[in-house]
């Protein structure tokens, strides 16, 4: 198996995780916190699949998905390019979404991903996306960056629904 389909593997692996946890979800379950500090499962959904679509168009040299329809269809208080990133509890407060919506928004995000990676060859993977780091951050490091940050995200996203199902 080549390298670009194991991302493509996994990326798909975060997509199934994504769907089993917004499935039958309501909008209250969905911005459930544990505490007054935790995230909730629409917060962690719609960050991973802001950071994906941020990172990965910025690789790609694509524009993202969020700012073609999605930001508007939302209606976050948000900068349009807020990711998530440093959010503070009343930012997280305000990120709210029906189950359908963010997984129109993930879907359409990941499909501009797979999209990406199928045309990718395996020596891009080693083309240098960002020289602010040292050593310079390559395509392949990028990639498995937000592939293990969306992963652990999707995590974070199940252990709440899970603690949504006990209090149920």
């Amino acid at each position: 198996m080549a390298d670009t389909e194991l991302l493509v593997d996994g990326f798909g692996r975060i997509r199934e995780t994504v769907h089993e946890v917004l499935d039958g979800l309501t909008d209250q379950e969905l911005a459930f916190r544990v505490d007054s500090q935790a995230n909730s499962i629409a917060w962690l959904v719609w960050h991973l699949t802001r950071v994906q679509d941020d990172h990965v168009a910025a690789a790609a040299g694509r524009g993202q998905v969020w700012l073609a329809g999605w930001h508007d269809r939302f209606g976050l208080p948000l900068d349009p390019a807020d990711t998530g990133y440093g959010h503070d509890a009343d930012e997280v407060a305000d990120v709210r979404a029906t189950a359908e919506l963010l997984a129109g928004y993930h879907d359409a995000t990941y499909e501009q991903t797979i999209l990406f990676l199928r045309g990718l060859a395996e020596a891009d993977l080693a083309t240098i996306v960002d020289r602010r780091w040292d050593p310079p951050v390559t395509m392949a490091v990028r990639l498995v960056s937000v592939l293990a940050d969306d992963l652990q995200h999707a995590g974070q996203a199940a252990f709440v629904r899970g603690i949504v199902e006990r209090l149920g």
